[in-house]
C-alpha cells in the first residue's frame, strides 16, 4: 500500500497511504429485472457496477445526474447478460469515462457486440475483471476484484464480484455468480465477511448458498429484482438463507432504489417507496431509514 519505497541509503521518504473521510454511498438502481449500482467514494471516485437492461438506460442516466455525477472513473460490466449491460451504450455516450471493466468471456448477442463498438468509439480499452484486479488502494478505502477466479463456460459463473472496504465497513457485490464460482471464491480466501451483499442473480436459489454466507455474514442484503418476474425471483430457499444468518433483505421490487450510506463505522439504509422486510413483520415507510453501527445489534438508529 505504500506508494513510494525507500532504498538504503537514498534518502527518500516514504509516503504513508492517504486516508480519506466522508461518507460512501452505494445507489441500487431500481431498473426491474437487472443490475446497476452507483458507488460514489469519500476520494471523489465513482463507480458504475453494471447499467440495467436498455430500456432503463434513462432511468439509470437519471439518477446519475441526479446525483451530480459528471465522471465515471470506474464502470464495471459484471458479465455480458442484457439485463447487466444494456444501458451501457447510453451510459458511455452520456458520460466521460474513466476505465471500463470486464471478465473475459465470449458472448455472442447483438447487444454485447454494441457495447463493444461504444467502447472503442470513445477510444477506450477493456480492462479484464479478474480476482486480485484492485480498483482502489487507500489506506482506508479498498476495492478489488475477488472474482471471477477462473474461467468459466457458464457466463454466470464469469461474473465480477467486487469487493469493497470503507475503515471499518465492508461491501460485496456479487454479479450472477453461481454457488460453483462461489465455492471457488471462498477456496481461494477471495472473500470474507460484508456488512452489506449485493446479493447474487437478483436472488435466485442457484446463487447465495450456504457456505457463502457461512463467510459473508451480511448485515444488509440487497436484491435487484423486477415484481411479479417469470424466474420467480427471489427464491424462497434464498430468502430463507439470507433471514437465517441475520441479514435484513431490502427488494428493488418492493422498495424502489435503495441508498446505503456509510461514514467508515455505520450503515445507514434509505428506501424511496415503501417496503415490508420479508420475515419480520415490520413496516417501512417511504424514505424510511435503518441504522447499524460497529458492535451493535441490528436495529433503527443504534449509535
Amino acid at each position: 500500500m505504500l506508494v513510494v519505497a525507500a532504498c538504503a541509503g537514498c534518502g527518500e521518504r516514504i509516503t504513508p497511504p492517504e486516508q480519506v473521510s466522508g461518507d460512501l454511498v452505494a445507489c441500487f438502481i431500481d431498473v426491474g429485472q437487472g443490475d446497476a449500482c452507483l458507488v460514489r467514494c469519500p476520494d471523489g471516485t465513482s463507480m458504475l457496477i453494471d447499467t440495467g437492461p436498455a430500456h432503463d438506460g434513462a432511468a439509470v442516466i437519471d439518477s446519475l445526474h441526479a446525483a451530480g455525477v459528471t465522471r465515471i472513473d470506474h464502470l464495471i460490466f459484471t458479465h455480458p447478460h442484457e439485463d447487466h449491460i444494456g444501458g451501457g451504450e447510453a451510459v458511455l455516450a452520456a458520460f466521460d469515462v474513466g476505465k471500463v471493466y470486464m471478465p473475459r468471456t465470449s458472448h455472442t448477442t447483438s447487444t454485447y457486440e454494441h457495447l463493444l463498438e461504444a467502447i472503442q468509439a470513445q477510444g477506450l480499452t477493456i480492462t479484464e475483471a479478474r480476482a486480485g484486479t484492485a480498483l482502489l488502494d487507500l489506506a482506508n478505502l479498498d476495492a478489488r476484484f475477488v472474482g471471477p477466479t477462473e474461467d468459466y463456460e457458464a457466463v454466470n459463473d464469469c461474473s465480477a464480484v467486487v469487493f469493497l472496504q470503507y475503515a471499518s465497513r465492508t461491501f460485496i457485490f456479487a454479479g450472477d455468480a453461481s454457488i460453483t464460482a462461489e465455492a471457488d471464491m471462498l477456496d481461494g480466501g477471495w472473500v470474507a465477511h460484508a456488512d452489506c451483499l449485493k446479493v447474487g442473480h437478483h436472488g435466485s436459489a442457484t446463487s447465495t448458498g450456504q457456505p457463502f454466507l457461512d463467510v459473508v455474514g451480511p448485515h444488509v442484503a440487497i436484491i435487484s429484482v423486477a415484481a411479479a418476474n417469470s424466474y420467480g425471483h427471489p427464491a424462497p430457499a434464498t430468502l430463507e438463507r439470507l433471514e437465517g444468518v441475520g441479514a435484513t433483505i431490502y427488494r428493488t421490487d418492493q422498495s424502489g432504489t435503495i441508498t446505503v450510506t456509510s461514514d467508515g463505522t455505520s450503515l445507514e439504509v434509505q428506501v424511496a417507496g415503501a417496503r415490508v422486510a420479508t420475515g419480520t413483520g415490520q413496516q417501512n415507510n417511504r424514505g424510511a431509514v435503518s441504522q447499524w453501527s460497529v458492535g451493535c445489534s441490528r436495529q433503527s438508529a443504534c449509535a
